[in-house]
């Protein structure tokens, strides 16, 4: 007799409450909340970042595609099979034939959409998954506060049906690169199975900006900062009160949060 007990089984995330929706997910994970407390820490810079945000994203990706992906049922014969015929194990796995994108959004997005590439080529059928590249850069005024963001070019390598697409963007601070990212790929296919963006870090303005352009898209994030807020929104459930809630200072960088991540990954500070 078949075994029963690995079929239609549930899979729960680690995540925090809060007042968001369900589109929202945020990890309480403390094995990457500890990591994520190192990387913000102003000595840590190359080699370290990379090893960090490598090893975030594999954990990252890996929660996401438990919860996203669909399964299907599946009939192993184990190498005791000669020995036995009961050595056949059954139970839902991920499955292999769904399509995939990743999308790296230069430049801080290039490593974790690499790492994101390398996990589902080995979890899925490895012609079924691509990797996109989509270039933009902060447009600043004089002062270095974000006033816009310039796209310079993209390489696209397909459509999007009935994919999953995936956006890793590490910092996800105003959500303004995000949007404009996902509006891309809805002009070029609106039939994208899921979109879900991964994250280490967002700010309320995030989800408030992704939740008006695109209410579809799923968001996970390891942890949302919200540290310019009062201390009386601080004493909230996250969410409970999200026009009082704010996580960038006066040039958009998110406070706690972690300083320019793509410039300490590619040691560019231009």
């Amino acid at each position: 007799m078949p075994e029963e007990a690995y079929r239609g089984y549930s899979y729960r995330l680690p995540e925090l409450t809060h007042a968001y929706g369900p589109q929202v997910h945020l990890l309480a994970d403390p094995v990457l909340l500890t990591q994520l407390a190192r990387l913000c820490k102003p000595e840590v810079i190359q080699p370290e970042i990379t090893h960090l945000v490598r090893d975030m994203y594999h954990s990252l990706v890996r929660m996401v595609v438990a919860q996203e992906f669909p399964r299907q049922l599946a009939e192993v014969r184990t190498r005791m099979y000669e020995s036995t015929t009961r050595a056949v194990w059954t139970g839902d796995v991920l499955d292999e034939s769904v399509r995939a994108v990743t999308v790296n959004i230069a430049r801080a997005g290039t490593l974790p959409s690499q790492v994101v590439f390398e996990t589902l080529t080995q979890l899925l059928r490895p012609n079924q998954v691509r990797q996109d590249h989509v270039y933009m850069a902060r447009q600043t005024d004089e002062h270095g506060a974000v006033v816009g963001v310039s796209m310079s070019g993209n390489k696209i390598g397909g459509d999007v049906d009935d994919a999953f697409v995936l956006l890793p963007d590490p910092m996800g601070a105003t959500g303004v690169s995000l949007s404009n990212t996902i509006a891309l790929y809805k002009t070029e296919s609106a039939r994208a199975r899921k979109i879900c963006s991964l994250h280490l870090i967002i700010t309320p303005e995030l989800i408030k900006r992704i939740r008006q352009d695109h209410p579809e898209v799923i968001i996970y994030a390891i942890r949302l900062d919200r540290g310019m807020s009062s201390d009386e929104t601080l004493r909230t459930t996250l969410g409970e009160t999200p026009d009082a809630e704010t996580g960038l200072n006066e040039i958009q960088y998110i406070v706690p949060g972690a300083g320019g991540v793509g410039e300490i990954l590619n040691n560019s500070f231009v």
